[in-house]
């Protein structure tokens, strides 16, 4: 069954690059990506987990954990492992679950018969501490992801969990944001001390709150 945004995402023990994990024990407080990847020793995917780990820290600044999984065995990560190093520079900093079973890609949903019946798709799931499901993506193995993109809304996600407020069109961190509609004018100049611009009565532009 697909995972609906503010479903409960399933928890399970998988073996991984790491040991064996929890994956809500791993998350503990803190928010998470899960990501699949079709398979091991492949082009797309070499890049992508390479541009990952190359970007931890950013995710490390975000309270947040990244676990990756595909169908392949804990061998064949641990073996792909130098591989990613050797192209992207940087080794693999983050656990990938063995699947071979398909257990977590079937708990997910991760693989789409009509794309393939055996590997996954490039699932991301963004689960918030209250280990609710934030954000969906889906990329077809063809596409590596955009982890620029995938921060992004990171940051929209976590700015909106402590502020009531959207983030518009091509929004940045740092970039104005917009006052839930929910909230009134009054309180508007209560919860944003910094001012808000109206354009419309249900548009409303106010400075990031927490810069």
């Amino acid at each position: 069954m697909a995972i609906r945004l503010g479903d409960v995402a399933p928890d399970f023990t998988a073996d991984t690059t790491e040991g064996s994990v929890n994956f809500y024990d791993y998350l503990g407080d803190s928010w998470g990506i899960l990501f699949s990847h079709p398979k091991d020793f492949t082009p797309v995917c070499t890049t992508e987990l390479g541009g990952f780990s190359a970007r931890k820290g950013d995710f490390d600044k975000r309270n947040t954990k990244l676990i990756a999984v595909s169908v392949d065995s804990v061998e064949s990560h641990n073996r792909w492992k130098n591989d990613i190093d050797e192209v992207q520079g940087t080794m693999l900093n983050f656990p990938i679950i063995g699947d071979e079973d398909h257990k977590v890609a079937d708990l997910y949903d991760m693989i789409h018969p009509n794309a393939s019946d055996t590997l996954t798709v490039r699932s991301v799931f963004i689960v918030a501490p209250d280990k609710k499901v934030k954000l969906t993506l889906t990329y077809p193995a063809s596409v590596g992801r955009n982890v620029d993109e995938i921060v992004r809304v990171l940051d929209s996600l976590q700015l909106s969990a402590a502020y009531p407020v959207a983030t518009p069109l091509d929004w940045k961190d740092g970039d104005d944001v917009i006052i839930s509609p929910a909230v009134s004018d009054e309180d508007a100049k209560e919860k944003f001390p910094k001012g808000f611009k109206k354009v419309k009565d249900y548009l409303r532009f106010t400075p990031q709150p927490n810069k």
